[in-house]
Parts: structure tokens; C-alpha cells; sequence
């Protein structure tokens, strides 16, 4: 299958609101040849990434929109205007090659609309772009909602959020304490030629000069490094953990943070790991086995307490509480087009209740670490204001880091260029058990 049309595929079905990209493009990649896999992928992302942007160039160049049925048209198009202002394709190459992928839609019409669209955007698109540039949208290639919001809450940040959101992030690692050091394992990627250097903030963290192929890092099968990124890693030390504590990791797919906790302290009694989908479980599995780690994993809403808990209390809790992942849209830009601001006031809802539902499971004298990869202070800062105003036996203790701003309530981490992701963390303790 052309690149082309498999990115396109992907990508209405995004549009068309069924899936996320990293549910639509798997498949697709099966599709073309190996070789032409990364063309895929970057076309179908490098699409989302631009999409606002891109959206109303589109709406410039066309004399209608699209309806409804044919938005595998329309992601076509995308698709195209990506290749043309976006990557080094030549022009004849993308628009032919663009323009070539409708017969296999069985859309007969569709061809020579987006061969005049095409050539009309190879010709006019950069003056057109230039003549909207003073709409936010178009500047930040950011949804309305979103620009609006991120203004609101960040207005002396939001421009440097929304380029490090459009930029290409960074590959990082984190080592694993049971095997080297970080200063170890970099001299062993200076070894094998692999250019990196320490991670701010995270004491196990390292950042790539460039993205590299995980099985050529040293002693990646055999569980001496993951892939991380920096602001994921600072939770093993935020929990303060110590021999013989029960942990819960509250949402934990892909598990990432629950072997990140077993690898820094390997005397915990027990790990127990939960997630809402068994299929989800099955990649905290994979990775377990890879560090040869364990856990207890159960397939389950966390909210549930009385299917999954057995009683026995929990001295450390993790809640990675499901949120919009405002803070790691340049890992998956097609949050710009599957994230609405009503879905804000019902995650923070959701939040609210895990953390409620949580909470009578953590002992007194122990710690619950909440956090999100949201950039926005709905989500945040005003989730745990709400809970603490509403728990009396809970109190927030300071977070031993510097990284990120002090919020009213525990510090946001907002995304970098070249470094860490949008995160949030705030740290709770239980003085007393709830009342009644």
C-alpha cells in the first residue's frame, strides 16, 4: 500500500472521531512495506501534529467543505499539504503521488479536486498561510479551545508550550538502579558511539542527541535501560519508598512507573498494578518480564475497591490519574483533534472520584502521589484543592524537586523542547482515617 494512503486511512479514522492514532495506524503499517514505515508514520503524525494549521489552509483552497463520508478525502488532502510544507518531498512527487492514492477510495471525483487543491496550495498556500498567520490558531497549530485555555491558565508560557508541543521530542532513558549507574551506563552508550547526556531533574535519567533503535542500546534486553521520559521518571522518588511498604500503581498501563518503583527499591512486601482494560495489562506484562520484575496485575476500575481490594492497607499510592495528556501532544499529536474542552470538567469529575475511592485504602502515616500529564490546572491543581476542602484527614506535603512552577497546590511541569514532557505532581498524607 502507498505510504500515503495508509497514513491517510489512519488518520480519518481520527477524524472521523473511532480511534486514536496509535489504534488506527498499527494496521496500516501492516500494510505497506517495511521500508516505507517510517514515511508512514511520519506522515500520519506529522499531519496531526499541523492539523489546525493545515485544517484551515484547507478551508482557504476548497469552495465547500467535506462531508461527513469522505473523510478519508479530506485526511488525503491533509496529507498532502503536510508533504508540501512540511518535509522535503519535491512537489510533483507529493501532489502526484497524493493525488494517485484516490483511485483506491473508489471515489472517482476525488481525484482531480485534490490535484487542483494541490497545485492551487503549491502555488498560493505559503501567501495564504502568511495572510493568517495573526489567528492563534494558525500561528500555534493548536485547536481554539486549547490555545484559548493554554493562554488563560500560562499567559507568559503558553507561546513556548505551544512550540514545544509542535516539536519533535526528545528520546530518554532511564536506568535501571539494579544493573549501573547512570554515569555506568553512559559511558557505555560513549562506547558504542550513542551521544547522550544526563537528564535535570531525574537522578536515573538520560537523553539521546537523537532517537536511536532500542535494540541497539546496550543491555536493552536484558533490562539494563527503558524508555522514559524525564518528568514519568520523578515519581520512583517523590514516593519516598522504603523495604517492606505495600504500593498500589493506580492506572498503571503501560507500566512504565510500576517497574520504575520495583527497579528503585527492590525490598517492597508487594506491587500491586491496576488498569481498567485486561489488553492494556498484557504491555505492563511485557514489560515486567523484560526487567524481570513482578507484580500483581489486575484488570479492573480502580473506583471498584470492593471487587479488587482485599482489605490490607497500602502504605504508598501512585494515582496516574487518566487525564487529557495536554502535556504530551508532541508524542501524540492527534490529541489537537480527539481532545474538546467539555471533555475537561468530566475528567477532572474522574479524577475527583479515583482519588475518593483511593483514599480509604492508604494507611494512616501514608503517602498518595497524584499525577497527570495534563498541562491545564482543571485537571491539577484545582482537582486536589477540591480534594483536600472535601477530606479532612488528608494534608499536602511539599514535593522534594525543583522542577517545574509551584502551583497552589504541587508543581506543573510544562512541556520542553529538547527535555522533559507536561506533568503535574502533588503529594498527599493521611493523619487520620475518614469518619464514618
Amino acid at each position: 500500500m502507498n505510504p500515503r494512503l495508509a497514513a491517510a486511512r489512519a488518520l480519518a479514522a481520527v477524524l472521523s472521531g473511532k480511534a486514536s492514532l496509535n489504534c488506527s495506524l498499527p494496521a496500516q503499517l501492516d500494510k505497506v512495506e517495511e521500508r516505507d514505515r517510517g514515511l508512514t508514520q511520519d506522515l500520519a503524525f506529522g499531519t496531526a501534529r499541523w492539523q489546525p494549521r493545515l485544517d484551515l489552509l484547507a478551508a482557504q483552497l476548497l469552495q465547500k467543505p467535506f462531508k461527513a463520508a469522505d473523510a478519508d478525502v479530506q485526511a488525503l488532502l491533509l496529507v498532502g499539504l503536510y508533504q508540501l510544507f512540511y518535509t522535503r518531498i519535491p512537489a510533483h512527487a507529493a501532489i502526484g503521488e497524493t493525488v494517485g492514492c484516490a483511485d483506491k477510495l473508489k471515489k472517482p471525483w476525488a481525484k482531480g479536486l485534490l490535484n487542483a487543491v494541490l497545485r492551487r496550495a503549491q502555488r498560493e498556500g505559503e501567501e495564504l498561510l502568511a495572510g493568517m498567520e495573526r489567528d492563534p490558531v494558525v500561528r500555534t497549530a493548536h485547536p481554539r479551545w486549547l490555545q484559548k485555555s493554554l493562554k488563560a491558565f500560562w499567559p507568559e508560557q503558553w507561546e513556548a508550550i505551544c512550540a514545544a508541543n509542535n516539536a519533535h521530542p526528545p528520546m530518554i532513558l532511564r536506568i535501571n538502579r539494579r544493573h549501573h549507574s547512570r554515569d555506568a551506563y553512559l559511558a557505555l552508550l560513549a562506547k558504542a558511539g550513542i551521544q547522550a547526556s544526563a537528564c535535570q531533574y531525574s537522578r536515573d535519567g538520560i537523553v539521546l542527541a537523537e532517537a536511536y533503535d532500542v535494540r541497539g542500546l546496550p543491555g536493552f534486553a536484558d533490562g539494563w535501560v527503558s524508555v522514559q521520559d524525564e518528568a514519568a521518571q520523578l515519581s520512583a522518588d517523590l514516593l519516598e519508598l522504603a523495604p517492606g511498604q505495600r504500593v498500589l500503581d493506580a492506572c498503571c498501563a503501560p507500566g512504565g512507573k510500576t517497574c520504575h518503583l520495583l527497579e528503585a527499591e527492590p525490598g517492597l512486601a508487594h506491587m500491586v498494578a491496576i488498569d481498567l482494560e485486561a489488553k492494556r495489562l498484557a504491555r505492563v506484562r511485557e514489560n515486567l518480564d523484560r526487567l524481570k520484575l513482578d507484580a500483581e496485575l489486575i484488570a479492573c476500575d480502580a473506583r471498584d475497591t470492593a471487587n479488587w481490594w482485599d482489605g490490607k492497607p497500602f502504605q504508598r499510592i501512585l494515582l496516574d490519574a487518566p487525564c487529557s495528556a495536554t502535556g504530551v501532544i508532541r508524542r501524540h499529536p492527534d490529541i489537537k483533534l480527539t481532545r474538546q474542552a467539555e471533555d475537561i470538567p468530566a475528567l477532572a469529575a474522574l479524577q475527583g472520584e479515583l482519588l475518593d475511592a483511593l483514599w480509604p485504602t492508604l494507611e494512616v502515616g501514608g503517602m498518595l502521589l497524584y499525577a497527570t500529564c495534563s498541562s491545564l490546572p482543571t485537571e491539577n491543581t484545582e482537582v486536589i484543592d477540591a480534594f483536600l476542602a472535601r477530606t479532612p484527614g488528608a494534608r499536602e506535603l511539599d514535593l522534594a524537586s525543583e522542577a517545574g512552577l509551584r502551583q497552589p497546590h504541587g508543581r506543573q511541569l510544562l512541556a520542553q523542547e529538547g527535555g522533559h514532557d507536561g506533568f503535574y505532581y502533588a503529594k498527599l498524607i493521611k493523619i487520620a482515617a475518614s469518619r464514618g
